[in-house]
């Protein structure tokens, strides 16, 4: 069924794709600012990229412009109150326990589940939002157990590890393109 083109639509549509949730964190003199965010994906691998988008109404958006580099967080199932408390949603006076570490990578939020420091390479206009790009300066994985927090449909989520099966490797660049032809649209 077709549905019209609004922003509610596409935003309620785009929610069917789930994502994990991180929380993107600059320093701006000598203040650390931090964002949750799970429009983001790696973008290369040589040289090894990040890219996120960034709304241009937010407050991270200026920060983003003014730090040389940002951290990319990655939230453990654990840690949804910290999404909520970093997406602005956090509705009680004191916020939930967290702290940033020194990291060569930028600030990192301690207990993340991995994390992806950046320098930042090139912000472009995206409509009303910011595409920044970052060349990534850093990695950290944490420790097990390596829950994600997942975000679908509007709710928080978690993954079922018991029904997991491995997903095959790429042969980039020798494996022949799949070419699918249906002529349904021929009278």
């Amino acid at each position: 069924m077709s549905k019209p083109l609004d922003s509610r639509t596409f935003r309620q549509i785009l929610g069917q794709y789930p994502t994990g949730v991180s929380v993107v964190a600059a320093e701006v003199n000598g203040e650390i600012h931090g964002m949750t965010v799970n429009a983001l994906t790696s973008l290369s691998l040589n040289p090894m990229m990040m890219l996120l988008c960034v709304d241009k109404r937010a407050k991270m958006a200026d920060f983003i412009q003014q730090a040389q580099g940002f951290s990319i967080n990655i939230l453990r199932r654990e840690q949804e109150a910290l999404s909520t408390y970093f997406a602005g949603g956090w509705k009680q006076e004191k916020a939930p326990p967290f702290r940033f570490m020194e990291w060569t990578g930028g600030p990192r939020l301690e207990g993340c589940l991995a994390a992806v420091g950046c320098r930042t390479k090139q912000i472009i206009e995206g409509g009303d939002h910011w595409i920044v790009l970052g060349e990534v300066v850093a990695l950290h994985i944490g420790i097990e157990p390596r829950s994600p927090l997942l975000f679908h449909g509007g709710m928080y989520r978690k993954i079922d590890f018991k029904d997991g099966i491995p997903a095959p490797e790429l042969d980039l660049g020798k494996t022949d393109v799949r070419v699918f032809y249906d002529p349904w649209d021929e009278a």
